[in-house]
């Protein structure tokens, strides 16, 4: 193997000769790494990486598409994998299902939506591929523990440097309760 990769170098010599040598000797070293001694190591070691490159597609994908409308088993082809494995090896490198991670990155951007652009909850929930608005409702307050209306105006008032006073709207479920005064704080 050696005289093979001492062979490749020396082609820095005789540049003329690199186009027809080098792609030789190339899969000479190739061959005898895979066929070598140490080839058991280098395959752990290849396929070790192989999963979590092939799930990166799928998350890139997921990230990029993830108003629309997803099936697993559309992702774990795009992975070269069967659903069953690619839910498995999703789960251990994620922590989570794909469907979550969806709904999750769906959830996070409504909620940016919301607070960003003060948008109505039924608005940001149908942009980011929600059909049913109850079902954002119940996901939106699992996820963040608090109705999206009540965090929208509560945030919409710090946003607008609203001076709170002690009232009865209840925060995201504690037992602190504000409201929105209409005087404005001059900084």
């Amino acid at each position: 193997m050696l005289d093979a990769l001492h062979r490749l170098i020396s082609l820095l010599d005789e540049p003329m000769l690199i186009p027809q040598l080098a792609p030789l000797i190339q899969q000479e070293l190739i061959v005898r790494l895979l066929t070598g001694p140490h080839a058991s190591h280098l395959w752990r070691l290849v396929n070790a990486a192989g999963p979590t490159q092939q799930l990166a597609r799928a998350v890139t994908w997921i990230r990029q598409h993830f108003t629309e409308g997803m099936r697993v088993e559309d992702l774990a082809e795009c992975a070269n994998m069967s659903p069953t494995t690619f839910r498995q090896h999703f789960r251990t490198i994620t922590g989570i299902s794909p469907v979550q991670f969806q709904k999750l990155l769906r959830l996070q951007e409504a909620q940016q939506l919301m607070l960003d652009q003060n948008m109505s909850a039924a608005t940001a929930s149908a942009l980011v591929g929600y059909e049913s608005a109850s079902k954002f409702n119940r996901e939106y307050r699992r996820l963040f523990g608090a109705r999206h209306r009540r965090q929208t105006f509560i945030e919409s008032c710090l946003n607008d440097a609203f001076f709170f006073r002690v009232h009865r709207i209840n925060v995201t479920g504690s037992a602190r309760r504000f409201a929105c005064h209409s005087s404005t704080i001059h900084a």
